[in-house]
């Protein structure tokens, strides 16, 4: 049986849960803010929104030394002005923001009455009960600008993440950030609302990851910009191939997970992970376009034709495949058929199953004492049988890793073939179940012993390893349950 690609696990995005605290993005250019405390935390907060365009007035009658230097030093976008004196409740009149450093809980009361009275935003440094609004770790690339929050529960863990997130954002986003700003009034003026602004704002993005921008760059984008506008191209959208991995989304490249967060379709595989696909677009259209063998699946040729569909609609499609789109994914295929339509097409790796289960055992595909070959083939042919057109005698190679996918139905005949060619019967296997997903599991086995019917169990995706890489896996001859890629072992 076949049916047509649709959605029947959920199709669009899960609703947004609780939010502990709202992001917002306060605009303090020539906006009055007070600073009461002259500590070290209250110069750091001082030079905040002195650095976010504010006009601050510090009262401290004994301010440290890093305030000192900070008020000597000034600011670029607001100013800082340093009052020797404690706060009392006038110098709040006008306030748009009022923060304290203060010494006890009362203080930090009285403070934050004054400054509601007074109309102001207010923030008591580490004292939440006291706060209209809390500061968080700061990711600048100004005009981007990427605040992380995490409720004062582990301040530490924000500055992780916000490290983390600093090494994916290319210092030149400043500038093209920048540069979008410019061009923004005029690329509205321009473009229709809908596909024409979005297409150039998806192009400017693209080049947003690259290089800083070159001179001239403003020229070039408003140059897009009309083409778009006067109707140049063709209109096509395009489709990305995009390697989901074996299910772990943190084993995605960044560059796949671009592609995820541009697209407007994305036909997903059976075996790609939820985990994986809340990586995308919100707005994204998820259709499952399942192909599981001996199931009821998609025919390639209605994906093909959806592909094409979607891309003359000008829409951006990724084809979102389970591992490497280039490892038994029928890619040769779909790109063949999208070339053949004038439809552009750009494949992003993906991790394949073979790959990941060798860094879920630890273990080394292409050890030099044990291999000096490595080779991936398709458990069956077309007809779903053993393929004889396979190398046999030379898979049945002892110094070769053999790593078979898809081969669960065929796995008796498999090990019959290879032992027949000359293979060891005790060469040690590793039989990897849904690797890389919650479920995985890895089992270690000899060769001979897949000679028994339903050695491989059912409802599983597969992928066997055949090799003396695997003796220690053999060895141990146990199933192990482990929680994803990487993070397990016999």
């Amino acid at each position: 049986m076949t049916r047509q690609p649709r959605s029947p696990r959920e199709a669009e995005p899960a609703r947004m849960g609780p939010l502990a605290k709202l992001p917002v993005f306060l605009d303090l250019h020539g906006r009055r803010a007070v600073v009461a405390g002259g500590s070290a935390g209250a110069a750091w907060k001082a030079e905040l929104l002195a650095a976010a365009g504010a006009a601050v007035d510090v009262y401290a009658a004994e301010p440290s030394d890093e305030m000192e230097r900070l008020v000597a030093r000034g600011a670029e976008a607001g100013s800082l002005t340093l009052h020797r004196r404690p706060w009392s409740v006038d110098v709040l009149t006008g306030a748009a923001f009022a923060l304290i450093d203060a010494e006890g809980e009362a203080e930090a009361q009285a403070f934050r009455c004054a400054g509601r009275a007074a109309g102001a935003i207010v923030n008591a440094v580490d004292k939440p009960a006291h706060c209209d609004v809390q500061f968080g770790s700061i990711v600048n690339r100004s005009p981007v600008v990427v605040g992380i929050s995490t409720d004062g529960a582990a301040p530490i863990l924000g500055q992780a993440i916000r490290r983390r997130i600093e090494t994916l954002l290319p210092p030149g986003l400043a500038a093209w950030g920048g540069l979008a700003k410019r061009v923004r009034e005029r690329v509205t003026e321009r473009l229709k609302p809908g596909q024409e602004r979005r297409g150039f704002w998806e192009h400017l993005a693209e080049k947003a990851f690259g290089a800083p921008p070159a001179e001239g760059e403003a020229e070039r984008l408003l140059a897009e910009a009309e083409r778009i506008a006067t109707g140049g191209g063709d209109g096509r959208g395009r489709v990305i191939l995009v390697g989901a991995g074996p299910g772990d989304a943190e084993l995605l490249t960044l560059k796949a997970v671009r592609a995820l967060q541009a697209a407007d379709v994305i036909l997903f595989d059976d075996l790609v992970s939820d985990e994986v696909l809340e990586l995308a677009r919100r707005e994204a259209k998820r259709m499952m376009v399942g192909k599981r063998g001996g199931r009821d699946s998609c025919r390639q040729e209605d994906i093909n034709a959806l592909m094409v569909q979607l891309a003359r609609q000008g829409r951006r499609v990724v084809r979102l495949k389970a591992g490497d789109p280039m490892v038994f994914g029928r890619a040769g295929e779909e790109i063949a058929m999208l070339e053949a339509a004038g439809i552009p097409v750009e494949v992003v790796p993906g991790i394949s199953a073979a790959i990941a289960l060798a860094s879920a055992l630890g273990v080394s595909l292409t050890h030099r004492d044990a291999s000096h070959s490595l080779r991936f083939v398709t458990g069956h042919a077309k007809n779903g049988e053993l393929d004889p057109t396979l190398d046999w005698r030379g898979l049945a190679d002892p110094d070769t890793t053999l790593m078979v996918y898809m081969g669960g139905r065929t796995a008796p005949a498999i090990a019959g073939r290879l032992i027949a060619e000359g293979l060891d019967p005790a060469t040690p296997v590793a039989i990897g179940y849904a690797v890389g997903q919650p479920a995985q599991r890895i089992a270690g086995a000899r060769l001979a012993d897949l000679l028994v019917t339903g050695a491989i169990e059912p409802g599983l995706p597969v992928v066997i390893g055949v090799g003396r890489v695997f003796e220690a896996v053999a060895a141990a001859a146990v199933g192990v349950a482990t929680a994803g890629a990487g993070r397990g072992g016999v």
